[in-house]
């Protein structure tokens, strides 16, 4: 068994992995997150009592650049404090295992790959919908970060007169009705027009997204997943049109679409790091 943790911008997460499900989970929400010293007093919090069991390792999810090889961590989104942290030798330091560290769209891929719905492809790429946009990759079985962990921010490509993460994130919906996501999905459920051609916008734009990761991976599978891609079923059809004029009709043909189902999959994915 091994301990998974997910880090985000808002709370902490960890849970033991056991069997390809989530036991024994621990969440806190982040205070204080101008503080280092605070912040990694909370995550010692969340995963000591776990280190009670027989557990072999701590793998950890991160939402920023992550030097894979010496477990640093860079400029971790919305925890300002946390500019260059060496998470790996910290937490290592502090319970006497072994730590593996990564990006946590790295880590819902292999959530995906080992334990979810990706399971029997052998590439795939997961997509995290939310506050931003981020892409893991797997090749050959193996997830691919790049030298730099930067592999498959396909949001950061030029889109229009911006990139694409500004057209397929929640700022889409706040610059288009002045509301967030949730808050847009709420309105679509009540039959707000405005709302529903708002999404249906994004749909076209997620779609630029998919030809993009087609023609640049090629991938057999691709999974949603993030908070937005729960509101699927007002953008899914204009998506599916926009991906019919993709150069190569038979490999879209072959392409499979999947919705992520597994609420603790990034906490997986982050405890399968240890055995990647």
């Amino acid at each position: 068994m091994n301990i998974g943790v997910d880090i985000g911008g808002t709370n902490i997460r960890a849970g033991i992995e056991s069997g390809g499900s989530i036991t024994r989970q621990n969440r806190t929400l982040l205070s204080n997150k101008h503080s280092l010293s605070d912040t990694l007093g909370q995550l010692m919090d969340v995963i000591r009592p776990l280190t009670a069991y027989p557990v072999k390792g701590i793998g950890i999810g991160v939402p920023s650049v992550v030097d894979v090889n010496k477990g640093i961590v860079y400029n971790v989104m919305n925890i300002p404090s946390w500019e260059e942290v060496a998470l790996r030798d910290i937490v290592e330091k502090e319970f006497n295992l072994p730590v593996s560290v990564n990006n946590d769209v790295n880590c819902f891929v292999l959530g995906e790959h080992r334990f979810g719905l990706a399971r029997k492809f052998s590439s795939v790429i997961g997509m995290a919908i939310g506050t931003g946009l981020g892409s893991g990759i797997i090749i050959d079985n193996h997830l691919y970060a790049g030298r730099n962990c930067g592999a498959g921010e396909i949001g950061m490509l030029p889109y229009k007169d911006s990139v694409l993460e500004n057209y397929v994130c929640s700022r889409f919906f706040e610059d288009s009705l002045g509301i967030d996501a949730f808050a847009a999905h709420e309105a679509a459920l009540k039959g707000s027009a405005k709302a529903i051609e708002v999404w249906e916008e994004f749909g076209v734009h997620l779609g630029a997204v998919i030809k993009a990761i087609m023609y640049t991976y090629d991938p057999e599978a691709i999974v949603l997943g993030g908070s937005i891609a729960k509101a699927n079923q007002f953008f899914e059809e204009s998506m599916l049109a926009s991906i019919q004029d993709f150069a190569f009709p038979e490999s879209l043909k072959r392409l499979i679409l999947l919705n992520s189902q597994n609420e603790n999959i990034a906490l997986l994915g982050a405890a399968a790091l240890l055995d990647a």
